[in-house]
C-alpha cells in the first residue's frame, strides 16, 4: 500500500496538481492582503460576502495560473519514455518554465496591490497606454518599492514560499510499455481536457471564454472586481484589445454643445408605474410582417407580435446599437452602445454604470432579471448585477431541467409563462427584465410543435414563430394580472441575425430591429422618429416622469421629436449614423459613406462626395462628439451622473 501511495504521490500529474495548487493559493493570500491594505475602498465587505470574493476569484486564478503553466504541464505529462521524463536536466527545464512565468505573475500581482488604490481597478494593457508618455518610469518604481516596503516585503515572502514550496522532480512508476503508454496517453488526455476548461473558465455550448466582466457576478459593487480579478489574467485578455484612443474633435468646453450624455430630471413627480423590459433574442425587422406591408405578398413569421405592435407605440426606424447578444445588455438597460469593442469585454467592463434597474431600484422599485440559459451563461447574470438588479433568474432558479432544450436553455414558453408568474409574486413596483432563447442557435422548436410554425426560407423562421406563441401566452397570463393595467412593456430584440430580403442586407438592414413601448393607457403610433436601442432606458425614464438627473447616450423616444434626432452604431471598421433619410459612414477621420436610404433601399449609391455639405454636418458634428464623450467618460470611469451634476 505504502509503495502505491508513494507512486501516486511522485507521479507528474501529482506534482504538477501540488504546484499549480500551491499558486493558487499564494494568489489568495495576494487577494487578502489587497483586501486588508485597502479596506478603506472596500467598505461594505461582510465576512460572508469576502468569502463570495474569494472563491469566485479562484476561476480568474485557475485561467491565468494554467496559461502561465501551459508549457511546463505538457512537458511534465507528455507520455515519453520514463527514462527521458525522469532524466535530471529535463526536469530542470521544466521547473523553470514553472518558475519565471508564475514569479513575474506573483510580483505583478502584489504590485498591483498599490495600483488598485488609484485605479480602482486591475491594471491592464489600457493601463500601460496612459504611461507612455512617461520618461520616468525607473525612478517611479524605484520610489514605489521603497515608499511601499510592506508590499515589496509581501511581494518577497510570497516568492520565497513559491519556490520553497514547489515540488521540483518526479518519478514514475515501473510498468510493462503495454500497460505503461495508454496509462500516461489517457492521464495527458484528459489533464489537457480538464485544463481547456480551466482556462475557459467552464464547457459546453453555452459558455463564452472567461473575460473581465465576469468577475462582476461576484461582487455587489464594481470596484470590487479588482478582489475577484488577478492581474495576469486582466493584462492576458486585454493584450490583444486596442485600447481607446481620446479624441479631441471639439475643444472640452465645446463638446457639451453637441452632445451631453448627461440628463436633467424628467419632472418633480414620478409616476411609480412597474417596468417590464423583453429582450428578444435574433428579431429582425425582416421577420415581421408589420414593417413589410410594402413587400407583395409578405407575411412574417410573428403573427402576434405584429398584433402587439399594432397596439403600441413604435418606431418605423429603430435599430440595434450592435450585432451581439453582449452588445444589447448594456444598450438597452445602461443606455451605453458598443463601440469599437463590446462594453463588457473591454478592460473598461468594471467601470461604474447606471441602468434603469439602478435607477428605479434607488426609488424602491424590486428588480430582478431573467434569462433561462444556465446561471452565468453570456456573462448576464455578472453584467445584471453591476446594473444594479436585485435579483437575478435563471436555470437554477426555474428548477425543471425537462424543458431545457438541451443547447441553450429553458424553452421560451415555459420560462416565459415562469417570468410571468414570478413577477405577480412581487412587491410592487417593479422593474424587470428578461432575455429570450429559444430563437438562437441551432434553431429548434420543442418536439411537441414540430410542423406548427412556418418554415420559411431559413432555419430561424420556424423558432421565431414559437418564440411569437411563447409571447402570446405571456401576454394572455400577465393580462389577467392586477398589476398589467399600470405596467410599461418594452419590447425589442438584441441583434438581427439570418437575412435573406435584399432590403435588409446592407449596412442599414444589418441593425433593423423592432422597438415597441407597451402600456394599456399609451397610445398606439408608428412614429418616424429615428431611435436606437440606448434611447430605452431615457424614454421609460421620461414615461416616468424620473425626478432626478441620470446618464444615458441616448434620448426619449416618447417625446414627439428627439432633441438629436439621429441613432448610432458602430459597424466595424466605421461608425454609423441614421436620421431618417441619411445613413453616414464616418472612420474616425472623414466620412467615408452617406447613402439616402428612402430613395437607395438598397444601399448601393454612395453619395458622399455629391451631397451638400450643410445637409450632412450637423449628424457629423454630433456623431464626433458622440465618439469622443464616449471614449473619454469610457476611459476615465464617468459613466454615471456625478455628485456635482445631480445638484
Amino acid at each position: 500500500m505504502r509503495t502505491r501511495l508513494q507512486a501516486f504521490w511522485n507521479h507528474p500529474c501529482t506534482v504538477v496538481a501540488w504546484n499549480i495548487a500551491l499558486v493558487m493559493m499564494l494568489y489568495t493570500i495576494l487577494r487578502l492582503s489587497c483586501y486588508y491594505m485597502d479596506r478603506s475602498i472596500f467598505p461594505n465587505i461582510d465576512t460572508q460576502h469576502l468569502i463570495e470574493i474569494l472563491i469566485g476569484g479562484t476561476r480568474f486564478d485557475l485561467t491565468a495560473i494554467l496559461y502561465l503553466s501551459s508549457l511546463y504541464i505538457i512537458g511534465s505529462l507528455l507520455p515519453f519514455p520514463a527514462t527521458w521524463r525522469e532524466n535530471k536536466v529535463y526536469q530542470k527545464v521544466l521547473v523553470w518554465l514553472y518558475w519565471v512565468p508564475n514569479a513575474v505573475g506573483l510580483i505583478i500581482n502584489a504590485a498591483d496591490n498599490v495600483y488598485i488604490r488609484f485605479s480602482d481597478r486591475r491594471a491592464t494593457c489600457a493601463s500601460f497606454t496612459e504611461f507612455s508618455n512617461e520618461n520616468n518610469l525607473g525612478i517611479i518604481l524605484v520610489n514605489g518599492i521603497v515608499e511601499y516596503w510592506h508590499v515589496t516585503l509581501l511581494g518577497l515572502a510570497v516568492l520565497f514560499a513559491f519556490f520553497y514550496g514547489t515540488r521540483r522532480t518526479f518519478s514514475l512508476p515501473r510498468m510493462k510499455p503495454s500497460i505503461y503508454y495508454p496509462t500516461e496517453v489517457v492521464i495527458f488526455v484528459l489533464s489537457v481536457y480538464f485544463s481547456i476548461i480551466g482556462i475557459r473558465g467552464g464547457f459546453g455550448a453555452y459558455t463564452r471564454p472567461i473575460t473581465l466582466s465576469n468577475a462582476l457576478q461576484y461582487t455587489n459593487a464594481p470596484r470590487e472586481s479588482a478582489l475577484v480579478l488577478n492581474t495576469p489574467f486582466s493584462l492576458m485578455k486585454t493584450i490583444e484589445s486596442s485600447p481607446y484612443v481620446e479624441k479631441n474633435y471639439f475643444p472640452a468646453d465645446e463638446v457639451e454643445a453637441h452632445m451631453s450624455p448627461i440628463h436633467p430630471a424628467e419632472s418633480d413627480k414620478m409616476r411609480m408605474d412597474n417596468v417590464v423590459v423583453i429582450i428578444w433574442e435574433s428579431c429582425s425587422k425582416e421577420y415581421i410582417g408589420f414593417f413589410n406591408k410594402d413587400i407583395p405578398g409578405y407575411e412574417g413569421y410573428t403573427p402576434f407580435l405584429d398584433s402587439l405592435l399594432g397596439q403600441s407605440v413604435t418606431f418605423r426606424y429603430s435599430y440595434a446599437s450592435g450585432r451581439k447578444s453582449v452588445d444589447a445588455m448594456p444598450s438597452v438597460l445602461s443606455s451605453i452602445p458598443m463601440l469599437i469593442e463590446p462594453y463588457t469585454l473591454s478592460p473598461y467592463s468594471t467601470n461604474e454604470v447606471s441602468s434603469i434597474a439602478e435607477r428605479l431600484g434607488k426609488k424602491g422599485y424590486t428588480t430582478a432579471f431573467f434569462h433561462g440559459a444556465p446561471n452565468g451563461s453570456m456573462g448576464f447574470q455578472a453584467y445584471a448585477r453591476s446594473a444594479g438588479f436585485g435579483a437575478y433568474y435563471g436555470m437554477t432558479e426555474f428548477n425543471d431541467e425537462t424543458q431545457y432544450d438541451g443547447t441553450w436553455a429553458i424553452w421560451d414558453e415555459p420560462f416565459l409563462q415562469y417570468y410571468a408568474n414570478t413577477m405577480s409574486t412581487m412587491k410592487e413596483p417593479f422593474m424587470t427584465a428578461v432575455f429570450t432563447a429559444s430563437s438562437h442557435h441551432p434553431f429548434k422548436v420543442p418536439a411537441q410543435y414540430k410542423d406548427t410554425f412556418p418554415k420559411g426560407s431559413l432555419p430561424i423562421h420556424e423558432p421565431l414563430g414559437y418564440t411569437d406563441h411563447a409571447l402570446r401566452r405571456f401576454f394572455e397570463n400577465v393580462s389577467r394580472q392586477p398589476w398589467f393595467d399600470h405596467t410599461l412593456f418594452v419590447i425589442m430584440a438584441d441583434h438581427t441575425n439570418q437575412l435573406s430580403l435584399p432590403e435588409y442586407t446592407n449596412s442599414r438592414g444589418l441593425y433593423e430591429i423592432p422597438i415597441a413601448f407597451y402600456h394599456p393607457h399609451l397610445t398606439p403610433e408608428l412614429s418616424e422618429q429615428v431611435v436606437s436601442q440606448t434611447d430605452i432606458m431615457p424614454s421609460v425614464m421620461g414615461w416616468l416622469g424620473y425626478d432626478e438627473p441620470y446618464f444615458s447616450f441616448g434620448e426619449n423616444a416618447l417625446t414627439k421629436e428627439k432633441e438629436h434626432p439621429y441613432a448610432v452604431c458602430y459597424n466595424a471598421p466605421v461608425y454609423q449614423i441614421f436620421s431618417d433619410s441619411l445613413l453616414l459612414q464616418f472612420d474616425g477621420e472623414q466620412v467615408t459613406g452617406v447613402f439616402d436610404y428612402r430613395s437607395d433601399r438598397y444601399m448601393k449609391d454612395n453619395i458622399a462626395k455629391t451631397i451638400a455639405p450643410e445637409r450632412i454636418a450637423p449628424m457629423a458634428d454630433y456623431l464626433k462628439a458622440f465618439i469622443q464623450q464616449y471614449i473619454h467618460r469610457m476611459v476615465k470611469n464617468e459613466l454615471t451622473v456625478r455628485e456635482e451634476e445631480n445638484k
